[in-house]
């Protein structure tokens, strides 16, 4: 809006003192003070509102206006209720610096021109970025990209001053304007926003994380094959939709604020669609290899399926690559009931949910947590070839050449490949919000292998790996290849009624000993054998005398009936304590 405007609006009760050949300066905005060097808090463009508590004497008005008018502020007004006539100092200073300067009757509060100013410049921005928002929305659906989410993001900061940045529902930033969030607060923001739409409320959603209010829009999937909203159930989504996080507090927002934003989601949603279809080549070749592998093809038919892909997803890569194998499954209800108590998770529902279909949700959940949480922006997840039958998702990750030097010893080794518990380590928490106290998500993590012969087998090993994690607590487990080769392997799957039998009858002696006695048995048998039987070294971790640790081995042999020094015994009692 213009100053001219505000001179012309009766009810402002403005009156012009000088500047009248500046009244076509912008206002982008009100600020009120009395301090004596207000800068720090002018970006240019304001209607400054001061009560004149500054000025004790004439000399006070010529640096006042000098800081105003080096700020670029679009005018001065002052009120007449504390000295009532402006003076002339003042206006002479405005003069001199070209400021244009009102006087304020002392009947119109400063409450009333911060709101209509507020008001007329928030609804012009507003109209003036639902145009360009709508013209984006035109180039984006009519074929080629209007520049992606950035453009939009963009527009939100220098029309309505609202920082906003696109994410993940691990926390992963997608787009974003200026500076990224700390990767710990994207990863709050996504957990809340995905507990808030589990329990069914609409968006937007408030978070504050850090003193720092922000409001949380989902971004909804409107793509072809999409199902109406209202049919769908939360949990086909949740764990796969973006979401638009802005720096700001909505709730008080007026309802053409809230439409605007909302339209902005659905322009991003434009793209998200966009990135999802980009995906369909990928899957489609993931399927294609792994319906070879789990029938039996001949090899050489699965290695001519992978030199396919390989330039599909490692552009210009010269070698084949390696691979691993991913396999993901996602379980609601009760088939998450069974295995949650099990392994003691508490607040499982027994609800028996068959209606929600786990492979999609897993396959789009994999697809995000096999991306590097570093990598910003939509298209860092085009080496992920993630396929999904029945409830479980597989992925196929190539490999790539390690870039070393070509004359040392190691040249031509590839890259070490993923580890189970780094891909979940800054996604479980707000995956774990989005499965609530219904969802579980377990993950199993193959070796590298070099060749077509060795998927099925690294294929197995995911799967193996994946009911290993499946047998531990948590929402969100993982496991890797390397603990198939231990006894962690085994222990899961060890009955219940025979754990506790074995672990009582080795252990239970011992606890109640401790119990009457306060002896310590348990610690020092789990120190012994951390030890490996060096009474030496026992005994200094556990700060005792050697002969001190020699009564309560005999002591522990003497309840048990056991032999801590023969190697039988040792293994039952490092058993009995990892299953206990």
């Amino acid at each position: 809006m213009r100053l001219r405007a505000l001179l012309e609006t009766e009810a402002l009760g403005l009156r012009l003192l000088g500047g009248d050949d500046e009244l076509d300066r912008g206002v982008r905005g009100v600020m009120t003070t009395d301090l004596r060097d207000p800068s720090r808090y002018l970006s240019g463009g304001e209607l400054v509102l001061t009560g004149l508590a500054w000025r004790h004497t004439a000399a006070d008005s010529e640096p006042f206006v000098r800081i105003l008018a080096s700020a670029q502020v679009a005018g001065l007004a002052a009120g007449e209720a504390e000295l009532g006539d402006i003076p002339g100092d003042l206006v002479e200073a405005c003069l001199r610096h070209r400021l244009p300067l009102f006087a304020v009757n002392e009947s119109v509060a400063f409450a009333t021109i911060t709101e209509y100013v507020v008001r007329q410049v928030s609804g012009e921005r507003a109209g003036d970025l639902a145009a360009v928002v709508d013209r984006h929305r035109r180039l984006m659906t009519s074929g080629p990209t209007g520049g992606g989410p950035e453009v939009v993001l963009d527009l939100l900061g220098s029309d309505l001053d609202l920082r906003a940045w696109v994410l993940s529902p691990t926390g992963r930033q997608i787009a974003g304007a200026g500076d990224p969030l700390p990767g710990a607060v994207s990863a709050t923001l996504a957990g809340e926003h995905l507990a808030a739409t589990r329990t069914g409320r609409r968006g937007p959603h408030r978070a504050t994380v850090g003193g720092v209010t922000y409001s949380l829009f989902p971004i909804r999937n409107t793509g072809r094959g999409a199902a109406p909203a209202a049919s769908r159930d939360v949990r086909e989504t949740v764990l796969s939709d973006w979401l638009l996080a802005v720096e700001a507090d909505a709730s008080d927002w007026p309802a053409a604020r809230l439409d605007l934003l909302q339209g902005v989601t659905q322009l991003i949603s434009v793209e998200r669609d966009r990135r999802e279809a980009a995906r369909t080549v990928r899957r489609r070749l993931a399927q294609e290899v792994l319906e070879l592998v789990q029938t039996g093809a001949a090899p050489a038919e699965i290695a001519a399926r992978l030199r396919v892909a390989a330039p599909v997803l490692l552009p210009g890569l010269g070698a084949a690559p390696h691979w691993q194998v991913v396999v993901a499954r996602v379980e609601w209800g009760d088939a998450v009931s069974g295995a949650a108590g099990a392994a003691g998770i508490p607040g499982t529902s027994g609800t028996s949910d068959t209606a929600v279909e786990a492979g999609p949700v897993a396959q789009s959940l994999l697809e995000e947590i096999l991306v590097d949480p570093a990598a910003a922006g939509p298209d860092s997840a085009d080496r992920i070839a993630v396929a999904h039958g029945g409830d479980e998702a597989i992925a196929l990750v190539p490999l790539p050449a390690v870039d070393v030097d070509p004359d040392a010893p190691e040249a031509g080794s590839f890259d070490a490949g993923l580890h189970a518990d780094a891909l979940l380590l800054s996604v479980r928490e707000p995956l774990s919000a989005g499965l609530a106290d219904d969802g579980r998500l377990t993950l199993g993590v193959s070796a590298a292998v070099s060749s077509a012969e060795g998927l099925r087998g690294a294929l197995e090993e995911a799967r193996h790996a994946r009911r290993v994690a499946a047998a531990r607590p948590g929402r969100v487990c993982a496991a890797g290849h390397h603990e198939l080769a231990s006894h962690v392997l085994l222990l899961p799957f060890v009955p219940d009624d025979v754990r506790r039998a074995f672990t009582a009858r080795l252990l239970d002696p011992l606890r109640d000993y401790d119990r009457r006695h306060r002896a310590e048995l348990i610690p020092t048998l789990e120190a012994f054998l951390d030890c490996d039987g060096s009474w030496t070294r026992c005994a200094t971790r556990l700060h005792l005398h050697v002969n001190t640790l020699r009564y309560r081995v005999g002591r522990i042999e003497q309840l048990t009936s056991r032999d801590l020094s023969r190697l039988e015994d040792k293994l039952d009692f490092f058993l009995a304590l990892r299953m206990s």
